[in-house]
């Protein structure tokens, strides 16, 4: 996990699916285990849905908050 990978989590919108249009860090935790559980896609929008759900599973979300706030600045 890089710096950039957790940027990434707060400025990539999810491109399909139920929650289309939200950021990665925004997808709720039942989704994140359900992609768990029925296996991530393939490529980069699958390896960002597996960090989120990593992170929110350990309890670690709020890691991403400063990086919220230095989005919104920009």
């Amino acid at each position: 996990m890089s710096q950039q990978d957790l940027e990434m989590l707060v400025t990539v919108i999810m491109p399909y699916g139920k929650y289309k249009g939200r950021v990665i860090a925004d997808l709720p935790g039942h989704y994140l285990n359900w992609f768990a559980r029925e296996g991530f896609p393939k490529g980069e929008i699958g390896r960002l849905i597996a960090l989120m759900q990593e992170i929110d599973h350990n309890g670690l979300k709020p890691m991403l908050d400063p990086l919220r706030r230095s989005k919104e600045v920009k």
